[in-house]
């Protein structure tokens, strides 16, 4: 696929444009993966899946209002009897939808280097990104009685080939893009300069990108693509500007984003015409103690409250839950 590259921002001026009536939308994404220590180093056998369970609960919450999940699997959960055992029914029916998530360092075979170059599953040769890719998405259709259509790299890493190896699956969307991020640090990708609107990586392979939802709130919000890279070696100076309320980054995400926050950001990605809304999280969030976002019983209670406040915010201003079915059946 020659030029087709998710990491080059000038392969994204082809926006997709879906059919009249669509409007605005929203998708909620639930990176569902294995529970391991955030502090240490990555390795292959250091996690656990205690929070699998609980996916069954969150599931019951969003039917409530409507909501159709998209559960993006990794390995240890595509291959947990307790996660087939809570989504399968949900997934058969409609009311949740499935989607891969690969975690190279726990996703046979494992013939790479452990590395965090090589935690970013675009980092590795192309044969073995293949390999990986191919091996979960093939448990996933085999486990859950469903083809994914939907991919998102681990810690966003798509790499060059990643494109090419989601077309050849017959994927429709990549939502791997982090937009206003930049993982360079620790070898992963640059999203400082990828558009926020959904955009056509290969139109004639019918693949998309759809990238996460990051909006720059503030008077200072037109700058933000300028400003906010530089002050990256000056955290004491970007904090202060978010308290004053002149620059504030906000991805919609429960994780570490106030529900107030999250409700400016949402409506500076309705203001600015998004058609589709992108929100996450971590599976691992959805009981106390294994992330750095929901340590206790309360917090959990309060990670509740903040979907339900989005809910219903949505709702007031119209923003109605899509499906990937839906997006991919409404695109002109």
């Amino acid at each position: 696929m020659p030029g087709k590259n998710i990491l080059d921002p000038r392969n994204a001026q082809d926006f997709v444009t879906f059919r009249e009536g669509f409007g605005q939308r929203f998708v909620l994404t639930v990176d569902t993966e294995e529970e391991f220590d955030w502090d240490k180093p990555l390795d292959r056998t250091s996690h656990s899946l205690v929070t699998v369970p609980a996916l069954q609960k969150f599931q019951q919450f969003c039917e409530g209002f409507g909501v159709v999940p998209i559960y993006m699997l990794d390995y240890p959960v595509a291959t947990s009897d307790a996660a087939a055992e809570a989504l399968c029914p949900a997934i058969a029916e409609g009311r949740a939808e499935i989607g891969v998530q690969l975690h190279p360092w726990v996703n046979p075979p494992f013939r790479e280097e452990l590395s965090e170059f090589n935690s970013y599953a675009g980092n590795l040769p192309e044969d073995i990104e293949r390999d990986k890719f191919n091996r979960l998405r093939d448990t996933i259709e085999e486990r859950f009685g469903a083809a994914p259509l939907i991919y998102r790299a681990g810690r966003y890493g798509v790499g060059p080939n990643s494109a090419a190896i989601l077309s050849e699956a017959g994927l429709a969307i990549d939502t791997s893009v982090r937009t206003n991020f930049d993982y360079s640090f620790a070898g992963g990708p640059n999203f400082r300069k990828h558009p926020l609107r959904p955009y056509w990586i290969d139109r004639e392979a019918k693949l998309m990108e759809l990238p996460l939802t990051t909006v720059y709130w503030g008077p200072l919000r037109q700058m933000g693509d300028w400003l906010y890279p530089r002050l990256w070696r000056a955290p004491s100076l970007r904090g202060a500007l978010s308290r004053v309320g002149l620059l504030e980054r906000i991805p919609l995400t429960p994780e570490g984003v106030t529900t107030d926050e999250a409700i400016r950001g949402t409506d500076i990605a309705i203001d600015e015409g998004l058609p589709v809304l992108v929100f996450s999280f971590h599976s691992p969030s959805l009981a106390p103690g294994h992330t750095p976002y929901v340590k206790s019983e309360s917090e959990l209670d309060d990670f509740y409250d903040w979907w339900r406040s989005l809910f219903t915010y949505l709702a007031r201003r119209n923003i109605a839950p899509t499906s990937i079915r839906e997006i991919t059946e409404s695109v002109s």
